[in-house]
């Protein structure tokens, strides 16, 4: 995720500082939890995001996943972050993980060769 990029204009949703300012009385962190684009996981407040590409040849089976998440739900973008809660280490062992996950709102997370659904 070295890469910075623009939202692309159709994706992004309006947005006005001093609106969204005056609409939360002053608070900055209220005002920054607004979504700014149909995929508010990776949008900034700038509509900037840094992106990951991810390539068939060299990764099939993430692109593959990707690309039927794509046909899914007409969204061809996943979020890419460490896995933990607050406070915790990032996960390092399927153990881990599946502890972690049960700590979380979160309805299924896969591991390679699994998918897990609750």
């Amino acid at each position: 995720m070295l890469k910075v990029g623009n939202v692309l204009k159709d994706r992004r949703l309006p947005f006005d500082i001093e609106d969204e300012l005056e609409r939360f009385d002053n608070d900055m962190l209220k005002s920054v939890s607004v979504p700014r684009s149909d995929v508010p996981a990776i949008t900034h407040v700038d509509y900037s995001a840094r992106v990951q590409i991810v390539d068939k040849k060299r990764n099939p089976n993430l692109y593959l996943i990707m690309e039927k998440f794509n046909e899914m739900t007409g969204c061809g973008v996943l979020v890419n972050t460490s896995f933990n809660v607050e406070g915790e280490p990032i996960v390092y062992t399927p153990e881990d993980a599946y502890k972690c996950f049960m700590r979380t709102d979160k309805d299924e997370f896969l591991i390679p060769k699994f998918i897990y659904v609750f």
